[in-house]
């Protein structure tokens, strides 16, 4: 019997971090994104409701697949079982987000070709 992989992914989204969990997870087709697939609620079969985790599964209501900017992922870990989504505040703890730099320079940057960063020597 083949293993079955849940993933939970944390990202950071209009100032909250958001805690989800799914089958999938790869670097996908968009450039910079996080590609994120079949997302796992819990199924309750109690009475009792969680609001943090019905509120994140409204959000996410319909979702097939959902791409992440790759800035804004916090952290991936592979589980054992799933947890608990859900959405708490930054309060300034141990999350913080990367300066607004691009991974990658443009061309016409300061590493790019004809800046100095090792690119055309030009008088």
């Amino acid at each position: 019997m083949a293993a079955s992989h849940i993933f939970k992914i944390q990202f950071v989204n209009q100032g909250k971090v958001y805690e989800i969990y799914a089958r999938k997870v790869s670097h996908g087709s968009l450039f910079g994104f996080i590609e994120v697939e079949e997302l796992i609620f819990g199924e309750r079969s109690t009475v009792l409701l969680d609001p943090g985790e019905e509120r994140i599964k409204s959000e996410f209501a319909g979702v097939k697949r959902t791409y992440l900017p790759m800035h804004s992922v916090v952290r991936i870990d592979e589980v054992k079982k799933q947890g608990v989504s859900k959405i708490v505040a930054l309060e300034g703890g141990n999350v913080s987000t990367f300066p607004g730099m691009p991974i990658y320079p443009s061309s016409g940057g300061p590493m790019g070709p004809g800046s100095g960063g090792g690119g055309s020597n030009k008088n």
